[in-house]
């Protein structure tokens, strides 16, 4: 069974901290290669995370926080914006002053290096250029809960895309098949979903949903069901969570998956999709 915790709170440094608490031991399992972590968030865009569509600075700290407390001190946050400069992004979103306080590094992963990497098993990548950090940390793949237009939802696995030389290359052929692809790539150790003021309509529509949610785990396959259920999708509706599933990168199932913390159907809210 997988673990997935669900924490409800109007403190979103705490919030996160508690969520990633109620999984440790699988956290501090991830955690124990002796590797640098990368935090991962999403910032497709340099609009403000009350929008609804770029990672909250808060849950960020959050995640410091916690690896600070495990003495965790190798650590970098670092996201290759799609749609504007990533450190204007950072800025904006209050990153910049995270990790001031916290004494870790901020990275631009569109200036990274880049390696030529095969998936194992590829279902239509063949090879893709990631950032060489990536390749090489432990992944903590913080997105923003929200809905997205071709995928269904943009949650911890659709979020290495900002990991990519060229993401518009993931929209040749089968969307669903390469974000899968991808993940046997670049597979979060850890999945911290940004679930405070998530998104409906779509990933860049800037309709904001207050829910004060922050959703962890180890399996992010099991995270990404768990938050499509809590915006009123059928896991199974979703295609790139059943691929990954019969890829053997974690279950999908919600019968599968132990929720921790806030009921799923607690906190659920039907999320209206765009047009």
């Amino acid at each position: 069974m997988s673990r997935v915790a669900i924490v409800k709170g109007e403190d979103a440094v705490e919030a996160t901290v508690g969520a990633l608490a109620a999984v440790r031991s699988e956290v501090e399992r991830a955690l124990s290669g002796n590797r640098p972590v990368l935090i991962k968030p999403n910032y497709l865009n340099s609009k403000h995370p009350s929008t609804g569509i770029t990672t909250d600075a808060r849950v960020i700290e959050g995640v410091v926080k916690f690896l600070k407390e495990e003495k965790i001190n190798r650590i970098i946050i670092g996201e290759g914006s799609g749609f504007a400069d990533t450190f204007q992004a950072f800025k904006v979103a209050g990153v910049d002053k995270v990790a001031e306080r916290w004494n870790v590094g901020l990275l631009d992963l569109n200036k990274d290096d880049f390696i030529e990497v095969a998936p194992p098993n590829p279902l239509s990548l063949k090879k893709v250029r990631v950032a060489k950090t990536a390749s090489e940390s432990t992944i903590i793949s913080v997105p923003k809960l929200k809905l997205h237009r071709m995928a269904g939802v943009t949650l911890s696995l659709k979020n290495m895309m900002g990991a990519l030389a060229s993401k518009g290359s993931m929209h040749s052929g089968s969307l669903s098949e390469n974000i899968v692809d991808l993940a046997s790539i670049l597979r979060p150790s850890i999945s911290v979903v940004d679930g405070i003021i998530a998104g409906e309509g779509d990933e860049s529509s800037g309709n904001p949903v207050e829910m004060n949610l922050v959703i962890a785990g180890t399996d992010p396959v099991a995270v990404d069901a768990v938050g499509a259920a809590v915006m009123g999708i059928l896991p199974t509706d979703v295609k790139h969570l059943l691929l990954a599933e019969k890829q053997g990168l974690g279950t999908c199932n919600l019968e599968k998956i132990t929720v921790l913390g806030e009921p799923i159907d607690k906190v659920r809210r039907k999320f209206s999709r765009s047009p």
